[in-house]
């Protein structure tokens, strides 16, 4: 083998499959499966176009601000890098695509681990004669930065959203501000290279598996009690006992302002969300197992006859319908998730 492919590969072996075994690893740890592979394989191609914008938009920022290397890469890079690297994170959470902190962490790590994959691949190109130090320095240290910022805007992002939907303006700013620091501080180099590339290796794993051990306890929690709940209403509603329920009184209080045809059919549409939701949650309870259920057929034709029915009691008959459907953050992801199947 060529002295040149050989070195080549070993920089890329140091350099680049590192990060892509941190974001492998991250999916093997969730027990729940709540990330398809196909999901973070589309984040991690979104992180490397992010590198791609970057980098454009980095050489402009540089001739015209007139900056030299370090101060620019000390203070300017990690701002654009960090907003760019979290936009497409944020859009996951507040269109309801995650429903616990696990799935904010993967996809925020693979965004930083796309970015870093394409920034890496460009200094190898630059940096042809670089040691494997440079590339250990790079692959463990700086690569797994990048994911493990982006991880921090997921995280706050998920965290409170869960309190105020959509995620608010100045709690993202937050989770933000920390990653930029974090990016920032890293390229001031106040410590060795070498040793912020084993700190910061073994100080995410260390706080991931916390976030994932105290994820998988109120996922756990929220299964147990929302899976029980939904299945005593479904069966009150499945029996033609439900008027005799406070979702029954609730719903005889309607007739007044809706007619007849309309509270049936949000009645059936309370019926069928009930089913997807007991549905979702089982899914999971059975992943937790260790087993993976096929596809349901009949999963595709409920969802439309849910948007037929959304259709025909139409916006106040939804709104009206929202207190008992527990329409949170977690009730719509596990719909989306369902879906996705």
């Amino acid at each position: 083998m060529p002295s040149s492919i050989l070195q080549f590969v070993v920089s890329a072996g140091i350099g680049i499959v590192p990060v892509l075994v941190f974001v492998a690893a991250l999916v093997v740890l969730d027990s729940y499966k709540l990330v398809r592979l196909r999901g973070v394989l589309l984040t991690v191609v979104i992180g490397c176009l992010g590198a791609l914008i970057t980098y454009i938009v980095n050489h402009q920022l540089r001739e015209l601000l007139a900056l030299g290397d370090d101060p620019f890469r000390r203070f300017v890079a990690p701002v654009g890098e960090e907003i760019l690297k979290a936009t497409y994170v944020i859009y996951l959470v507040n269109t309801k695509k995650v429903g616990f902190t696990v799935d904010a962490v993967i996809y925020g790590f693979a965004i930083g681990a796309g970015f870093a994959v394409v920034e890496n691949s460009y200094y190898m190109h630059a940096l042809p004669h670089a040691t494997p130090y440079t590339w250990f320095v790079r692959g463990f240290g700086t690569a797994v930065m990048h994911g493990g910022t982006t991880a921090i805007v997921a995280i706050f992002a998920k965290s409170f959203s869960d309190r105020t939907r959509p995620a608010q303006t100045g709690t993202i700013f937050l989770g933000l501000l920390l990653a930029i620091i974090t990016h920032s501080g890293y390229n001031h180099f106040f410590f060795h290279p070498l040793l912020s590339a084993v700190g910061i290796s073994i100080a995410l794993p260390v706080l991931f598996v916390f976030i994932f051990e105290r994820s998988r306890e109120a996922t756990r929690t929220w299964l147990g009690i929302g899976f029980d709940t939904d299945v005593e209403l479904l069966k009150l509603i499945t029996s033609g006992n439900v008027a005799s329920t406070k979702i029954g009184q609730y719903l005889e209080t309607l007739r007044n302002r809706f007619r007849g045809e309309i509270i049936a059919d949000m009645l059936c549409y309370l019926r069928i969300h009930l089913e997807l939701a007991v549905q979702a949650k089982g899914l999971l309870l059975m992943r937790e197992a260790g087993f993976e259920i096929p596809r349901d057929p009949e999963v595709e034709a409920k969802f439309k006859e849910l948007n037929h029915l959304h259709k025909t009691i139409g916006t106040t008959g939804y709104l009206t319908l929202k207190p008992i459907l527990h329409r949170s953050d977690r009730e719509l992801w596990q719909l989306h998730m369902l879906g996705q199947q």
